[in-house]
């Protein structure tokens, strides 16, 4: 019997039977029901509920990397139950009485657990929520005796709950929905991604411990309800905070920080479906720099292989990469390499990789070859539960692909796309691991590029996401999206929900990635398409999506143009839309002061800097469920134009502060909606009062050293901005190897100052611009 349960331990953690024990500051019997309690900081808790003692005490599962900490912590008994406070959260294990008899009725419906209650509290008494009813429901998953695990929350009218992970269902708050919380490409809105981090406007968020598929239902029927498809006990962290980042700044402390990306990663990084040729390529990065258009990176996507899983380059269409890479880099751009974890049967390495048992199995141990669904049926997909395997996909990667001069890598499929249901990893079931595969596979090149190259900031891009997947360095997007309007309207919700998860990194390709198609345009089309490559002559307002797509994205995290289209660069739109696209983009790199010292807080706080209005106007009640508007950073507020043909769109501009025009500089008080004007060559953007923002000289890429051309305050309330440089490649941001300088605004004496010299060496004085004045 105990081995037996030692090995549904290792099989709940992910990890050999060794390292079975967590840390709880206590484990309390309810009746047979063992529920442990495990402090992490003074507002962040884990509670586990098991039936048996030895799983109640295993540590969480994977993606948690952070160690139990009791420091404050107190624990005491009363009639009440167990009560444990710290600075930041109370938590009160209800007594409870020996249960009696069942009569007739309760024979047929009771429950055969034993109950179990929990409060939580701030740590002013003010209750934050109430665990108040836990589900272990036997049933059979691929062969396996397992149960349903779940656990009941109690809800407030007034509650809205955001995140866990993204979901292009076109609505922000997840309220009165249920969310199937599992990787899935083929979700007919765009692609879903599971990340078991659920925020609300109430001061705590719920993080689930529990990889398996997952139905999340927030506010549905009085109640929030979360139930695993696999598992032996509820594990789940409540993270308590005054304010929103707060909230994020408990979900980095368990998972992990978000690097700073290479800060090429914050300019154009310009792709296709695909570039046939080295030529090609080549002449996309030329056109750029011909054209004076900034550019930093170029991507080679997939089929650039001899066959899917020979990891290798093929000579006849790339008869030179690291040539190739070697002009790139003289133009001062990087590139990224599509690297996918699908191996043909014709390829090299299947029959090494099957004999190993490193691909994932079906329930008789053979490899699972190619897909049941779509067309694109060819291959096995490397099992990266496996460490072995991770190393050795790392090693080719780095001695056949990097060594070529390639920078990054984009993993692919990280869903992954051979989907693991009834199919068999290292660790265990595809069913019970269902929503793990990212964070495992993302991990063999971050790790692998953290010991091999050192000095080099790494960066990935990523498709899928799970607990603790932005550590491993990775750039997510919304994967393969329809090119029309309505993908374009429902971006916007999706990524502020991704971001809302603590994934801070996240973007869409720019135009959409299938081909150009949509249904006539219904209004005058703004940008005339003469000249335009990109799609059919029949798609007249093509060229205004990309437009009104590129604008929205130049205010994303990460600025990505890619798509399954005979031309994606700036001037294959049309001769009406390249100045126009050329101005966004000068916007952006202006810009790139301000994002990258966004980036480096991110890095520090946990906090994303793509944020839905909830975060920061938590006393406005009209922004609660507004996912069609967002900050970026602390001083913008952009409205991404969606519609086909418009020009104007309404807006909100939230209370308790006045906002000021970017084009025009007017002022608005906040709290009101207004009609903004929307003419085709911009997307309207409010700037809050009491804001600095940093605008820097323009550059080809990153690569080239930025002057600041100015700093401009807009006045309203004293504010501060910490400025952030530093060579932009390597890691020596870990060790203090950037340079800082704070800048405070007064608004009284209307003075701005500087605590240190600038990054960039420049004096303070000549820069400032203070709207208004």
């Amino acid at each position: 019997m105990a081995k037996r349960l030692i090995a549904a331990a290792a099989l709940l953690c992910g990890s050999a039977p060794l390292a079975l024990s967590a840390d709880p500051l206590a484990t309390i019997e309810r009746n047979g029901a063992q529920v442990s309690v495990e402090p992490y900081a003074p507002g962040i808790v884990r509670v586990t509920i098991a039936m048996d003692r030895t799983l109640a005490e295993a540590k969480p599962g994977y993606g948690i990397t952070a160690r139990s900490d009791a420091t404050g912590w107190t624990h005491r008994t009363d009639t009440s139950g167990d009560i444990f406070t710290s600075a930041g959260l109370n938590v009160t294990v209800a007594a409870q009485p020996w249960p009696k008899p069942p009569s007739q009725m309760e024979r047929y419906f009771a429950p055969s657990l034993p109950p179990v209650a929990i409060s939580f509290a701030g740590a002013d008494g003010k209750p934050l929520t109430r665990m108040n009813g836990w589900e272990m429901a036997p049933h059979t998953v691929s062969g396996e005796a397992t149960f349903k695990v779940g656990a009941n929350f109690a809800d407030t009218p007034d509650t809205h709950y955001y995140g866990l992970g993204q979901y292009q269902d076109g609505v922000l708050d997840l309220r009165g929905r249920t969310i199937d919380c599992r990787h899935d490409y083929d979700r007919p809105g765009g692609e879903s991604v599971c990340v078991p981090f659920m925020v609300t406007d109430k001061g705590y968020a719920i993080l689930w411990d529990n990889p398996s598929a997952a139905t999340v239902s927030p506010g549905l029927m009085n109640a929030t309800k979360f139930q695993s498809n696999v598992g032996e006990r509820v594990s789940f962290f409540v993270i308590a905070g005054r304010t929103a980042d707060e909230l994020y700044a408990g979900y980095a402390r368990l998972t992990g920080a978000t690097p700073l990306p290479p800060k090429a990663a914050f300019g154009l990084i310009q792709s296709k479906a695909r570039y046939e040729t080295q030529g090609q390529l080549t002449e996309i990065a030329d056109g750029y720099r011909s054209r004076g258009l900034p550019l930093d990176i170029m991507v080679l996507d997939w089929f650039y292989w001899t066959r899917m899983g020979q990891l290798d380059i093929d000579r006849t269409a790339f008869p030179d990469p690291a040539g190739m890479n070697a002009h790139l880099k003289s133009m001062g751009m990087r590139s990224i390499i599509s690297i996918w974890p699908r191996f043909e049967r014709e390829s090299r390495w299947f029959d090494t990789l099957a004999a190993k048992g490193w691909l994932m199995k079906d329930k008789d141990g053979k490899p699972v070859d190619g897909l049941p669904i779509r067309s694109d049926r060819a291959g096995a997909l490397i099992d990266s539960t496996n460490p072995e395997a991770r190393e050795w996909f790392w090693g080719k990667i780095r001695d056949n692909i990097f060594s070529n001069g390639f920078d990054y890598a984009w993993l692919d499929e990280t869903e992954p796309d051979l989907v693991p249901e009834g199919h068999f990893f290292a660790i265990g079931s595809g069913d019970r691991y269902r929503n793990v595969y990212p964070l495992l596979h993302t991990a063999s090149v971050a790790d692998g590029s953290a010991r091999d190259r050192p000095t080099m900031r790494n960066v990935i891009l990523c498709r899928a996401a799970y607990l603790g997947t932005q550590a491993n360095g990775c750039l997510f997007w919304s994967s393969d999206v329809q090119s029309n309007w309505e993908a374009l309207k429902r971006q916007v919700p999706a990524g502020l929900g991704m971001t809302a998860s603590g994934i801070a990194y996240w973007s869409s390709d720019t135009g959409g990635w299938q081909w150009p198609s949509g249904p006539e345009a219904q209004a005058p089309v703004l940008v005339d398409p003469a000249g335009a490559t990109a799609m059919a002559p029949s798609y007249r307002d093509y060229p205004e999506l990309f437009v009104r797509w590129f604008q929205y994205n130049a205010f994303t995290p990460t600025l990505r143009i890619h798509g399954q289209r005979p031309g994606t660069a700036l001037w294959d739109y049309g001769k009406a839309a390249e100045p126009i696209l050329a101005s966004s983009l000068r916007l952006r790199y202006a810009l790139i002061p301000y994002i990258y010292a966004l980036g480096r807080q991110t890095n520090q706080s946990g906090a994303p800097f793509m944020r839905a209005l909830f975060m920061d106007f938590p006393n406005d009640p009209v922004v609660k469920t507004l996912g069609d508007e967002y900050m970026f950073g602390p001083a913008f507020l952009v409205a991404p134009v969606t519609e086909q043909g418009q020009t104007a769109r309404r807006v909100y501009l939230p209370a308790g502060t006045d906002w000021y025009d970017w084009w025009t500089d007017k002022r608005y008080t906040g709290g009101q909606w207004i009609e903004a004007a929307a003419p085709i060559d911009h997307i309207p953007l409010f700037v809050r009062a009491g804001s600095i923002v940093p605008m820097g000289v323009q550059v080809p890429s990153t690569a080239t050293a930025q002057a600041l051309e100015s700093i401009r305050v807009y006045p309203g309330r004293d504010a501060s901005f910490t400025l952030y440089d530093d060579d932009g490649t390597t890691n020596a941001y870990r060790t203090g190897g950037g340079r800082s300088a704070t800048l405070r605004w007064n608004d009284a004496t209307r003075q701005l100052t500087a605590g240190g010299r600038l990054p960039t060496g420049q004096t303070l004085a000549p820069l400032v611009r203070i709207v208004g004045q």
